[in-house]
């Protein structure tokens, strides 16, 4: 059973999931960063560029969902250096701080609000993030080209690419991608005809809109969106 609320923490969501059948979940790339916490331990799961398939991680679960390019400033680590990758939060800061974090989480009246204080108490210390990192989303959730992105924001294509990797995990084409497919996933999901949905997302057509699914998601537009093989 998966649950969602919007945080405290600007601009994230805090959630839960308790598996109730055995077998896979799929997490869809979204741009996003998560501080995870799962039978007692806490970890981190980097930005994705194709689904990341689950298996036989049961129990409950907890996470922060951190909005794209706000993560890596808290930790401390491009988000490239994450990508496609789920670690230990003890691989990236030193053990006594994770020791001391994970048993204040611990001791929380629920994995969720502990997860969520701490981060709320760690974003208070630490650096901002890029300051660009907004409004590269919005332009490129927009539909706006990459070089008109860039052009707005008065950097040249590789300043844009490298901020971007820094802060997203993935370059400016990859992250429009991306942010195309969940804006196509919601309209899809709220009843829109696919081939409408392909329209107004920015897909050449519907065959386009089923190719990029798979590719992202790994099942067609049918299957993902009837739930099976999903988280």
């Amino acid at each position: 059973m998966y649950a969602e609320r919007a945080s405290r923490l600007t601009g994230a969501v805090v959630w839960t999931n308790t598996p109730v059948t055995p077998g896979q979940g799929r997490v869809l790339p979204d741009g996003c960063m998560d501080l995870l916490w799962h039978d007692g331990r806490l970890l981190v799961a980097g930005p994705d560029t194709r689904a990341h398939v689950t298996e036989g991680a049961r129990g409950p679960w907890a996470g922060v969902r951190f909005r794209p390019g706000t993560a890596p400033a808290l930790l401390g680590v491009p988000a490239h250096e994450l990508r496609d990758r789920r670690v230990e939060l003890a691989d990236l800061w030193p053990a006594a701080r994770v020791r001391r974090l994970t048993s204040r989480v611990n001791a929380a009246p629920d994995p969720a609000s502990g997860l969520e204080a701490a981060a709320l108490s760690e974003a208070a210390g630490a650096e901002p993030p890029d300051p660009l990192a907004a409004r590269i989303v919005a332009a490129l959730d927009a539909g706006r080209p990459v070089a008109g992105t860039a052009d707005g924001l008065g950097l040249s294509a590789r300043q844009l690419h490298r901020r971007s990797l820094a802060a997203f995990g993935y370059g400016p084409k990859t992250l429009a991608r991306v942010l195309r497919l969940q804006r196509a996933l919601a309209l899809a999901r709220a009843g829109t005809p696919l081939a409408e949905t392909a329209a107004r997302s920015g897909y050449a057509d519907q065959a386009h809109l089923a190719r990029d699914v798979r590719a992202l998601t790994g099942l067609p537009p049918g299957e993902l969106l009837a739930g099976r093989g999903s988280g």
